[in-house]
């Protein structure tokens, strides 16, 4: 049924008239003129804003639990109660996006794993899990996804967002919050914007007070898109506002990231959320578009918003606007209209989540290295010995902060190739903390699998790309030394066992010094409840491994685009200056030439793949793609653009991702894949016009396996 904007006046007049909803509604909602649901959203909210009071509206815009952040059973990240004279019902929130943390939930692989995965369906499909369970705990808003930029993999969040490209991100986020709204939930995306660093050891360049010195170019192009396809395509109700400053003024009471582009020029309708913690200003935030501080409550608390507002720093049509935004995305999203959601952990479906955190394990599992070891034999390996070193295998590993979860059940890479190997392979397992004792335990096993994790978390930057740097073993090993060297152990059991494959659990790239020397290298990421089953599957090949790099891994640490300038990370006197501009990850190693030790994109397969017949026709690409190998493999074909550059003085890197497919192939199955372009993936920003343009000249239209290895080009005239 469609209405015209006449059809809705006149409901509004019936309503308004009779006092009554024209049609009863099925929640919370009571018997109330806003409670018609054939009102459009914001005239709900409008007609419900003119019946509270200041301090009634006032009360909507401050959270109202102190211990949520907990993360106890039972409770709620946070909670905004409502109003209970006009039948306004609480709002709870729940923490993703990596799963439910108020107890106990399913812990899946880490975003940085689904990222990998380069799959769009399985993104919705893990970002409706996630939201189910958050659902099920009783919340109404999920807080997830994270759609930073990972600027320098020595963040402390690297795991949890989607990588270094903006175009992945923009995609697998928009399909992740389509899957959680399916589970009707407001999505509330975060962290705007440039929030790209915890500080070392959480002092200098702490993200508590670092200003962002960014031009607009590149946020434009780098470290928005992703934000801006959560708004405009994905249709968020709520972005959650970063701890740091942008260009002088903290993310949470920034006019022009908030009003100007946020609600102004992307014509965003939701509301704004600080992160917990991030707000400074009472009547800054007030002014300049922050909507909700969900905890604690003190800038947002009622005395500091009547002082402020006293003292002429805020208006009461500030208050009205962030009451009304509330209002409005409650209503649109269904709250009043639905009963609220009741915390039952038995109605999760802990089985069907388990085994799909297994699928994106899989999925997301890359193979960096192979010479041919893997997949393993079960048929040569039969009467033989497995040895398992690392006590990496032996735990679960996830990263730290709010991402983290306590799981219902845990699956460990030792339990799952144990269980994969059966009763005619023999599985010994070795912690690994001293390097002689494991190359004893590799010596006497026909194939050593070595596992070595890194410790990300919130709050802290890594203090350096080693695997195991600023971990600290309890208790120290027999040496005596209490600091972690996982990459002795692997030149251990290197030397050791001619057949040594290294299992890699971390949070992003990692230093990989001996990675010519072992047969073979696998990058698990965090990989959830369920990695034991997915890494066992991956091993023995009863899967291919689906994984592709959204990260570059430097050959050194000195490579990274920030290496070598304090001012660019992590900062001098609080100012990070992000003088790189557009060529982070990938188009910075490209445009330096500087050789990585793995590059984005790149992943290896137990097949091989053949590409061939590109054709560009208008702004549509196609290529078809032959499984040339004997084995049922994933093909990632991703395309990039080599842009003109409009002047000297506007760079363009070597090439940008704008697209890429994940497809299934039988051996000598052929597949076509097509690559639709938008003018927007041929523009730059301009900085002198503020806005996007194309630069006429020769577009370089390239689709290959990774950002390296390119099977194919063609060209685009502009």
């Amino acid at each position: 049924m469609v209405f015209s904007r006449r059809t809705f006046l006149s409901v509004s007049a019936l309503v308004l008239a009779s006092g009554r909803p024209a049609a009863a509604a099925p929640g919370r909602c009571g018997d109330h003129p806003w409670c018609a649901p054939v009102l459009p959203p914001d005239e709900r909210a409008s007609l419900l804003l003119r019946e509270l009071t200041l301090p009634e509206k006032i009360s909507l815009l401050g959270g109202d639990d102190l211990v949520g952040p907990a993360g106890m059973p039972g409770g709620h990240t946070g909670t905004g109660n409502g109003v209970e004279r006009l039948d306004v019902p609480p709002v709870h929130y729940g923490d993703g996006p990596i799963g439910a943390r108020q107890g106990n939930g399913t812990a899946m692989p880490a975003t940085i794993a689904l990222a990998a995965g380069f799959d769009r369906d399985l993104a919705s499909r893990y970002g409706a899990a996630v939201a189910n369970e958050i659902k099920l705990k009783g919340n109404d808003v999920v807080f997830g996804p994270t759609v930073d930029i990972v600027r320098t993999p020595l963040s402390g969040r690297t795991f949890e967002g989607f990588g270094e490209d903006p175009h992945l991100t923009g995609r697998l986020a928009v399909s992740w919050i389509g899957g959680a709204h399916r589970e009707g939930l407001i999505v509330c995306v975060k962290h705007f914007a440039a929030y790209n660093q915890e500080g070392v050891l959480g002092a200098v360049g702490s993200r508590m007070t670092y200003d962002a010195i960014v031009d607009e170019r590149t946020l434009r192009e780098i470290h928005l898109p992703p934000f801006e396809a959560a708004v405009r395509e994905a249709g968020v109700g709520a972005v959650m506002g970063s701890y740091n400053r942008l260009n002088g003024q903290y993310a949470c009471e920034n006019q022009w990231l908030l009003n100007d582009l946020l609600k102004g020029e992307w014509g965003f309708a939701g509301y704004t959320i600080a992160d917990y913690g991030a707000t400074r200003n009472t009547g800054n935030s007030l002014s300049n578009g922050l909507d909700f501080e969900p905890w604690p409550a003190l800038v947002y608390s009622p005395p500091a918003i009547s002082a402020a507002l006293a003292a002429g720093r805020a208006s009461t049509a500030d208050v009205d606007d962030h009451a009304h935004r509330i209002l409005r995305t409650m209503f649109a999203h269904g709250l009043f209209d639905r009963p609220p959601f009741p915390p039952d952990d038995s109605s999760i479906d802990r089985e069907a989540h388990l085994e799909l955190a297994g699928e994106v394990a899989e999925h997301g599992t890359t193979l960096l290295v192979n010479d041919g070891v893997l997949p393993l034999d079960e048929n040569s390996l039969r009467g033989g010995r497995i040895a398992v070193i690392g006590e990496a295998a032996n735990r679960f590993v996830q990263g730290g902060g709010s991402s983290s979860v306590t799981p219902f059940e845990v699956v460990t890479p030792r339990q799952g190739i144990e269980r994969r190997a059966g009763a005619e392979i023999t599985v010994s397992y070795h912690p690994g903390g001293d390097p002689r004792a494991a190359a004893a335990a590799a010596r006497e096993a026909d194939v050593a699998i070595v596992f070595a994790a890194d410790l990300q978390s919130e709050f802290v930057d890594k203090a350096g790309l080693d695997v195991d740097a600023g971990l600290v073993s309890f208790p120290p090993p027999a040496a005596g030394n209490p600091l972690v060297d996982q990459d002795a152990v692997v030149e251990a059991v290197v030397a050791a066992n001619p057949n040594a494959i290294v299992v890699l659990e971390t949070g992003g790239p990692v230093l990989t010094p001996w990675r010519h020397r072992v047969r073979a290298l696998l990058e698990a990421w965090y990989p959830g409840a369920n990695a034991g089953t997915a890494l066992a599957r991956v091993l023995f090949g009863d899967v291919d491994p689906g994984g592709r790099l959204p990260v570059t891994f430097p050959a050194r640490e000195s490579d990274l685009p920030t290496a070598g300038d304090p001012k660019r990370y992590p900062g001098i006197a609080e100012r990070v200056h992000y003088s790189e501009g557009v060529f982070v990850g990938y188009r910075h190693y490209d445009g330096a030439g500087i050789e990585p030790a793995f590059p984005f994109g790149h992943g290896l397969s137990y097949t091989e793949f053949e590409y061939a017949d590109l054709r560009v026709d208008g702004m549509i690409a196609t290529a078809s793609v032959t499984n040339a190998g004997h084995r049922r493999g994933f093909a990632v074909p991703q395309l990039y653009l080599g842009l003109p550059s409009p002047s000297a003085e506007v760079r363009q890197p070597p090439k940008q991702l704008k697209g890429f497919r994940k497809i299934a192939l039988e051996p000598g199955e052929t597949a076509e894949v097509t690559f639709e372009l938008t003018e927007r993936d041929l523009s730059y920003w301009d900085e002198t016009s503020k806005s996007w343009r194309i630069a006429p000249g020769r577009v370089a239209v390239l689709v290959g396996e990774s950002s390296r290895d390119i099977r194919l080009a063609a060209e685009l005239r502009v």
